[in-house]
């Protein structure tokens, strides 16, 4: 059973909604992951690498800065199934590439400019994850 912690996701959705604003602000950039990641690698295209590499960063450092925070380990379960996490990582990529934007991009701030793409993209992708989830826990799993 997944535990719900209504007061920490609602902390990490203003977080994760200022992050988008602030680079939005700053660099005039949508905060999608998968295009901050794939631009840290050459060709470079602007000269915003630093910030780039600082909004990675500070997802690698997140966890950290909660440790020491509050003491308490962010819990993260990860298959151990090498082959389905090499065709879930290639789906992903896949996706990203062939929605023209990654969950955050289209989730977050696509949504908040009221782009039909991206409601399209985020019901697409958010329908096949509802799917997933179903057949994974109550089919494969019965």
């Amino acid at each position: 059973m997944t535990e719900f912690t209504s007061i920490a996701s609602t902390v990490g959705g203003i977080l994760i909604g200022l992050s988008a604003v602030l680079l939005m602000a700053w660099e005039g950039r949508i905060a999608g992951i998968s295009g901050i990641a794939s631009r840290l690698l050459p060709p470079y295209g602007d000269h915003a690498l630093q910030s780039r590499l600082g909004f990675v960063l500070g997802l690698v450092a997140a966890p950290l800065i909660y440790l020491l925070v509050t003491g308490n380990e962010v819990l993260q379960t990860v298959s151990s199934n090498l082959p389905l996490m090499a065709m879930a990582g290639l789906l992903v990529g896949f996706g990203s590439v062939y929605g023209n934007g990654c969950t955050s991009g289209h989730g977050v701030c696509g949504l908040s400019r009221l782009s039909v793409r991206s409601l399209a993209a985020t019901l697409i992708f958010m329908t096949t994850a509802f799917t997933t989830v179903f057949i994974v826990r109550h089919v494969w799993g019965s």
